[in-house]
């Protein structure tokens, strides 16, 4: 009897028209339909890509205040490595054909220069450093075609090579103030990304370089990351002011209900198996806030769309962002405001915390399932 997930694997590989399986790496320039039913039906617990089969178990730490990279050897959850990188380093980003990791630095200094440095994952190692005028973070169109780099500083989407991280051109975003975070639909149609600053979305065709719509929240805040639920039209967008998420209809674009969390909602990060979404709650509504705040972790059931468990973080802190192990039984966050890393059991909440640099934010933990990457600290697909 053929079950629903092979039957979903069976109609992505006919619609792709690729030799690739569901555990190979698409064809870069070819859009590869996903299963409007699951859009995580190709990154559950260990399905993995062969383009990961030398990657190294590795946690990579940006530190935004110590301008480096710590790494993290997930079993004996140890610090084993740290090198610079470029700018203040934000994020660690899976490459779209998931060979290499980059870190973005957004804009530093006097100099006002930031950059990509691209990490070997079957070395752990940077080989290259590449400066970029602002780097908050990055994306990747759906057919692989052009990196995001999102200028957070400069309003505007770069396009870029993937490979060289030449400019292709870009798309001005003068309304988004604080362009941040972003997911895809489920089809690639679009996607939407939040604008930190002025308590709104905006909606873009990435494709064919276009805004289609911008959305101010009704309660405004600072939207911060934006997830899809497995149907890829439900979007959940975490608020750090006003506690939890909002629910958006990304095909109309309308904001639709709330979920209280926690203080400070920042991170989103769906379990392995599709059926939750890890919340990262950082404790503080400040930018810039104390260690050893009320920071917890909060688990919403995407069936029911309600908070079904609350993970505290003993003696406080600030989890921030992060993603979760290749087998689902571990979730790994930043601690933002307390210099550490957390490593959270999914299945009874208890954490680990292991010291790193100064404000560690976008870490990654590499390898992960999944056929490719849409970008941030592993939006897999």
């Amino acid at each position: 009897m053929i079950t629903l997930r092979d039957a979903v694997r069976l109609s992505v590989s006919i619609l792709a028209a690729v030799a690739a399986t569901s555990c190979s790496p698409p064809q870069q320039g070819v859009t590869v339909p996903i299963s409007p039913a699951n859009i995580y039906a190709d990154s559950q617990a260990d399905d993995m890509s062969p383009a990961v089969a030398d990657a190294l178990p590795r946690v990579y730490v940006p530190n935004v205040g110590s301008g480096d990279v710590y790494v993290i050897d997930p079993n004996s959850m140890q610090v084993i490595d740290r090198f610079p990188a470029l700018g203040n380093p934000q994020h660690v980003v899976p490459s779209w054909d998931l060979k290499t990791l980059w870190v973005t630095g957004s804009a530093k200094g006097e100099t006002n220069t930031g950059g990509l440095t691209a990490i070997d994952p079957a070395t752990g190692k940077a080989i290259r450093r590449i400066p970029v005028e602002d780097a908050y973070n990055m994306y990747f169109t759906p057919d692989g075609a052009s990196a995001l780099v999102v200028a957070e500083t400069k309003r505007r989407l770069e396009y870029r090579d993937p490979q060289t991280m030449q400019l292709q051109g870009y798309l001005g975003t003068p309304q988004c103030d604080g362009l941040n975070h972003a997911d895809f639909s489920a089809d690639g149609r679009y996607a939407i990304f939040t604008c930190e600053f002025n308590g709104a979305l905006i909606k873009i065709d990435v494709l064919h370089r276009k805004v289609l719509g911008f959305l101010r929240l009704a309660a405004g805040g600072m939207p911060q990351d934006i997830r899809g639920a497995p149907d890829g039209r439900l979007f959940y967008v975490a608020n750090m002011m006003t506690d939890g998420v909002s629910l958006i209809d990304g095909d109309s674009f309308k904001e639709i209900g709330f979920v209280p969390t926690g203080i400070g909602a920042h991170g989103l990060y769906p379990s392995r198996d599709g059926t939750k979404l890890y919340v990262s709650n950082r404790g503080s509504h400040l930018v810039s806030g104390p260690p050893q705040g009320p920071g917890s972790v909060s688990v919403i059931d995407f069936a029911s769309r309600a908070v079904v468990a609350t993970w505290p973080i003993p003696g406080g802190g600030s989890p921030d962002m992060g993603n979760v192990s290749a087998d689902g039984q571990r979730l790994w966050l930043s601690g933002r405001f307390d210099d550490v890393v957390y490593a959270i059991d999914t299945a009874s909440g208890r954490v680990v915390s292991i010291p790193v640099g100064h404000t560690p934010h976008g870490l990654t933990i590499w390898p992960q399932p999944g056929r490719y990457s849409l970008g941030h600290t592993g939006v897999m697909r």
